[in-house]
This record gives C-alpha cells, structure tokens and sequence, in this order.
C-alpha cells in the first residue's frame, strides 16, 4: 500500500524530530493522506458496523481524543477507517497548553508521555470547523464525529459546570455526540471532578443541555476500583449514554525507563492496568451502558481482548503513531477475516 510505504519511509526522520514537531509536520500531509487513503479503500468492511449505545460505529476502532484538537483532518480519519472520530480535547476558552516540550516518545515500548495541558483553539473555532465541514456535504457518512470537552484551565473548579456548558452550547447540533473529561491529568484540579458530587453536578447539567445528543462519561485507570463503580453509578444516573475507560495514567507501568518526564503514559505499557480497571467499569456498568475501551490497543486481538471483555467498541491513540496510517485499516481488515471464518462479529467474540 502506497501510504503506509510511505509512511514507513518517512517515519525515522519524524522520529528524530521533537514528538509534537513531528505531528504539526504530519498534519501538514493529511490532505495527502486522505486521497491517498480514499484511492486504497480503507474504511472497515460493514459487516463490522457495531452499536455503542444510540451510535452506530464504522468498525469497532475508533480515533481517541487527543490526537486532532481542532479537528482539522476528520475528512482523512474517516479515509483511513477509523469506526468513530473523537475531536479534542477542546475548552471554553482557547488555551496554549503547557510549556513545551510537553510529549515524548518511548519508541522501544510503543508508549508516549504526554503533559499537553489541553492546547486548542476553543470551542468556538471548532465549532465554525465542523459547521463548515457539515455545509460542505463532507461530513462523514458512517463514522460518529465526537467532541471531548475539558475544563479550560485558567477556570477553577467551582465555576468547571459552566465552562463546560459554554463548549456545549458552541457545538451543540455540530457533534454527533460528546465526551465529558475529567480524566486528563495535566490540568491541575481536573481529576476531582470524578468525585461523586462534583460529577454529579456537571453530568447533571450537561446531560440535559445537550438536548439529545449522547453524552458519555471518560474515567481514568488511576482511580480506585470503588471510585470507579461510584463514577459510573453516577454516569447512569445522569443519563449518561456510556463509558469510555480509560486515559492516560499517572502511575509508570512497564519498564519506562522516563520517570524523570511528568505526565500521562500511554501505550503499550498501560494495557495491562487499563484492562484491569475497563473490567471494573464493565461489570459496574452491567449493561446498562456500553462502555468503550481504550488503552494500549494495537491489533486485532486486542480489540478483540476488550470486545470479549465486553466493550462494545474501542479506541486508540498511540498505536497509530507507531504503526502509521495504514493500522486502521489493517485491524479492521484482520477482524473481518476472522469474523468470516467465525460466521460473524459476535460469534468471533464469543469465541
């Protein structure tokens, strides 16, 4: 496949570039990237379409947050596969984020560090973004378009509610559904927010301010396995429409060999954790949210891993930084194979 020779190729030279030079430099490509991804045909085989809730996904593989926080290239994450595209994290108010360098890459461990500190340019601009997207007819046909929302930094947390009211009220109608964030680690306070009654407070009032639109919950695998079911308790209550377990973690898994660098790891090294703490939030959930996995996700079988522990879909992130733009569609394609043989998705699950 031409994209990913081609990414392949330039890849040791982005790796021995600064980690966010090197994506501001990839991003300047993406249009490249995404008629080269529509001439190759990635988007998953519909036969992998699965049900989150009130949302129908491409495929069981979605784009986390993270990754696009202005939402500049939905158009080449919908080319290159992913089953559902998460935008941001974005604030009510503009933000730099925090002093770079601010993410590092643990190449022998397929992990990052990240302390980015929700830089975006607001929720206003992303909005004007995928209004103009949605009036251009480019809005993608089979792919959910996400906003994760995050509290603007400069806010503190008593006034958190209705900061992530103004970002709600930007993108309401715009976003096929939204995130609420309180997991992040690199905005100080953000993480109390998962307590029982500042949680209750802000999924209580954005819940119904989003009018419909489905509003899911993100935890992080830091928390303990009873403040997890506390959260997710809360969650339900609110009318939340699922679960996406977990962030970036705090703690150093694996062999880092970086402790020395602040922030959230990702990766690889987080598997482990991460699928210990999706398997509380699923049993606490106990089908009456789905809930969609997310940390160290990089093949078929793990998707597979968390689909089987009963996620209804997944997300990734680093994975793709690694494995390069053709990953998508190569996880996407491997699970058809399999479910094929299988007689189905579910009966491949079940398995």
């Amino acid at each position: 496949m031409l994209l990913d020779t081609l990414y392949k190729t330039v890849r040791p030279a982005l790796f021995r570039m600064d980690a966010e030079t090197a994506h501001e430099r990839t991003f300047a490509a993406m249009g490249v990237a995404r008629v080269l991804a529509e001439a190759a045909g990635m988007r998953p085989d519909p036969s992998l379409a699965c049900k989150v809730g009130p949302l129908t996904f491409a495929g069981p593989v979605g784009l986390a947050a993270g990754l696009d926080k202005n939402g500049v290239a939905i158009r080449t994450w919908d080319a290159l596969g992913f089953g559902a595209i998460e935008l941001g994290t974005v604030t009510g108010q503009a933000q730099p984020g925090n002093e770079r360098p601010r993410l590092f890459r643990l190449v022998e461990e397929r992990a990052l560090i990240n302390r980015m500190g929700f830089n975006n340019l607001g929720a206003a601009a992303l909005a004007a973004q995928l209004r103009a997207l949605r009036e251009a007819g480019h809005w993608p046909r089979h792919a959910p378009v996400g906003a994760n929302l995050g509290k603007s930094k400069v806010v503190p947390n008593e006034e958190a509610v209705a900061d992530y009211l103004v970002s709600l009220a930007a993108l309401r109608g715009l976003a096929d559904y939204f995130v609420v964030n309180v997991s992040s680690p690199n905005t100080p306070g953000l993480r109390a927010l998962q307590e029982k009654e500042p949680l209750e407070r802000l999924l209580g009032a954005v819940v119904p301010a989003a009018a419909g639109t489905p509003v899911f919950l993100k935890l992080a695998p830091d928390l303990t396995d009873d403040a997890l079911v506390e959260a997710v308790e809360v969650a339900v209550q609110a009318g939340c429409a699922g679960i996406l377990a977990t962030n970036t973690t705090l703690s150093r898994p694996g062999t880092t060999g970086r402790l020395d660098q602040a922030g959230g790891l990702s990766g690889a090294p987080l598997a482990p954790l991460a699928h210990a703490k999706i398997a509380v939030v699923v049993r606490a959930a106990a089908g009456r949210v789905p809930v969609v996995g997310i940390g160290g996700v990089a093949t078929a079988d793990d998707v597979l891993a968390l689909l089987r522990l009963g996620c209804a879909a997944t997300q990734l992130y680093t994975a793709f930084i690694y494995g390069g733009p053709a990953l998508i569609a190569g996880i996407h394609g491997e699970l058809a194979r399999r479910a094929r043989e299988a007689g189905g998705l579910e009966r491949l699950i079940a398995r």
